[in-house]
């Protein structure tokens, strides 16, 4: 079905895996479209409570972006480029209902770190190496990384990482707050799993407000408190709510997923 990915699904939780090995899983224009195609697709199946997405083999996440692609683009190209990128992916995978888990095998760099921060959460093998050397190929991130990097570690180290254009190894990510978790490279995906499985135990109703409540705090010109009221508002008419109180009241557990 796809050229540049692979996607399955065990039980609830589904696994997207960028497929380019030869290219350290370097994000090209049709593997960005490729994984939006995907994500739609998970997040519209009910039976999807949780996706984690990897690359595939133990050396690299993601890379970067596929260079070779826009090399000779115009300033009007760029800006393209950027826009619909941040659009059909990076923005859209923040913004997703469907929780997202980055499994960070090895290196993520540029576009690559630019995708496991736009995840919901992220962990990552000890082998791994994070970093956005944009500045010494003479531009910038363009698909949020500026964004997301400085309220994730803050600006002070957000302007270090870029402006060094250096990689950072996983102890250093976990202490910068960066990535969630650092295992060895063996017990990444069970960790991934571990934790999809604790989500899996909530409504999935709950949760797509919860990230959409989180996400607003991030945005200028949205008041954050605001929207948090608002979605909890709404889960008031929700039939997890009432399957939630009902099953508090009655000390049972509650039972979300069908």
């Amino acid at each position: 079905m796809y050229n540049n990915i692979l996607s399955e699904q065990k039980g609830q939780i589904a696994y997207v895996t960028i497929n380019r090995p030869k290219q350290m899983n370097a994000l090209n224009k049709e593997t960005i479209e490729e994984l939006n195609n995907a994500f739609t697709g998970l997040d519209a199946d009910s039976n999807v409570g949780v996706i984690i997405i990897t690359g595939s083999g133990d050396k690299a996440f993601v890379a970067g972006a596929d260079i070779k692609e826009f090399a000779d683009f115009s300033i009007a190209q760029g800006g393209v480029l950027a826009q619909n990128g941040q659009k059909i992916l990076f923005d859209f995978i923040e913004n997703l209902s469907t929780p997202v888990i980055a499994a960070v095998n090895g290196f993520a760099l540029g576009g690559g770190l630019e995708l496991a921060m736009a995840a919901h959460i992220r962990v990552a093998s000890s082998n791994a190496r994070m970093g956005l050397p944009e500045v010494s190929l003479g531009v910038i991130p363009g698909y949020g990384g500026t964004q997301r990097l400085a309220q994730l570690v803050g600006k002070g180290k957000a302007n270090e990482m870029v402006l060094t254009a250096g990689m950072i190894n996983a102890t250093d990510a976990l202490s910068w707050g960066l990535v969630n978790h650092v295992v060895e490279p063996e017990e990444l995906m069970p960790l991934a799993e571990k934790i999809a499985s604790k989500i899996l135990n909530n409504s999935a109703s709950a949760i797509s407000s919860a990230i959409k409540a989180i996400n607003a705090n991030d945005r200028d010109g949205v008041n954050g408190y605001d929207v948090e009221i608002e979605e909890f508002g709404k889960c008031f008419g929700t039939s997890d709510f009432n399957e939630g109180t009902t099953a508090f009241m009655e000390k049972r557990k509650a039972n979300f997923r069908k």
